[in-house]
């Protein structure tokens, strides 16, 4: 990993900054914080304990500073932000499930509305900070069923309790940066850029959650079972899960530079490809691992948007980021980072971050330069 010079990525503006990312024992958040410590910098967690075993997290045996801390605890929250007083916070700790968002819609609400609410209160009085993340999902945009991408502007909504929680994420946000952390506002005590993040689908190597679908199947092939598909014909942005963090972590470089106008909402979503059926997705995995079986599930379940897609052309444009993987090969990584594991008991996720900026290289696209 030393000779990509990893710690020169992003410009490098990561190198030796406090950095928290809360939501750190799920899925992306693992990934985020094995990234960002591979670029050098101080990284801290916020969570609960690891939703499943295994666990990416644990896995990885990062060196880093973890508080098991529920983010719904205002006082606990500000306690532990206030004592780290970190350069920057990537705010990934949410209740990320549609299922289970109908089953407890009160503390899907509690811990993605009220805990960013806690983390946006918190960020007001530390001294430190500079740029705080926020990341929501695409499920937060009132989904019309359209054939077209979502764009930054257009309304937030959510037919779920999941989805209208992180469209509601999406208006706190707002608010805050309008009321307190107004980029217009040249007032030196107000020195800290809130943006928002929002993407597609995740895949990838490490995710064990409940109810996602490639978890499932692989989890059913390596004891050689079946999965039964609820929303075959559903089509989703499928991205792997290190495209979303490269646009989180280059969306937080021009924060830390104190570029005002990137404080805004941001779309990272795949290219146009990527958006397929949960039937397509699970037969294109099957190429990669001949174990994997399938069938349909023909009873009743609660309602998921049919059909949703991102538009991040503002996103090319203007952070002049973009996706490094096509579909195919985020499915193969993604199947190839299971296999490894349930065949070999290899963990391979720095190898796979390694040929993921290699290939982002090859584009020359502009975080990775060093």
């Amino acid at each position: 990993m030393e000779n990509l010079e990893i710690n020169k990525l992003f410009g490098g503006i990561y190198k030796n900054k406090k950095v928290v990312v809360t939501g750190h024992t799920g899925f992306k958040g693992s990934w985020l914080a094995m990234w960002l410590k591979k670029m050098g910098a101080d990284v801290y967690g916020i969570a609960l304990d690891p939703p499943s075993h295994p666990n990416h997290i644990d896995l990885l045996q990062l060196e880093i500073k973890s508080y098991i801390q529920n983010i719904c605890d205002f006082n606990k929250v500000k306690e532990i932000l206030s004592e780290i007083n970190p350069d920057i916070i990537f705010h990934l700790a949410a209740q990320p499930l549609v299922r289970l968002s109908y089953q407890d819609p009160v503390n899907t609400y509690m811990t993605n509305v009220m805990g960013t609410v806690n983390v946006l209160e918190t960020a007001r009085s530390l001294s430190n900070l500079k740029a705080v993340v926020i990341v929501t999902s695409d499920k937060c945009y009132e989904n019309k069923e359209w054939l077209w991408g979502y764009r930054e502007n257009e309304a937030m909504g959510g037919a779920d309790p999941y989805s209208s929680s992180k469209g509601c994420v999406e208006l706190v946000t707002t608010a805050y940066r309008n009321s307190f952390f107004n980029p217009s506002n040249t007032d030196e005590e107000n020195k800290v850029l809130i943006a928002s993040a929002r993407a597609g689908n995740v895949i990838g190597g490490g995710d064990w959650a409940t109810d996602r679908i490639l978890t499932d199947i692989v989890k059913a092939a390596s004891i050689s079972s079946s999965v039964y598909l609820r929303y075959p014909k559903a089509t989703r942005p499928w991205q792997y899960v290190l495209e979303p963090l490269s646009g989180y972590l280059n969306l937080g470089w021009k924060l830390l530079l104190g570029e005002k106008a990137y404080a805004e909402g941001w779309n990272f979503g795949p290219n146009t490809e990527n958006n397929i059926s949960v039937l397509n997705l699970v037969m294109e995995a099957k190429k990669s691992w001949e174990k994997i079986s399938f069938d349909f599930d023909n009873t009743q379940h609660p309602h998921e948007a049919g059909f949703l897609m991102l538009d991040s052309s503002k996103a090319i444009k203007i952070l002049e980021w973009k996706p490094v993987w096509g579909l195919t090969k985020t499915i193969e990584k993604t199947i190839f980072w299971y296999k490894e594991f349930y065949e070999n008991n290899n963990v391979i996720s720095c190898q796979t971050l390694e040929e993921y900026i290699l290939d982002a290289q090859k584009k020359e696209i502009r975080w990775s330069k060093t």
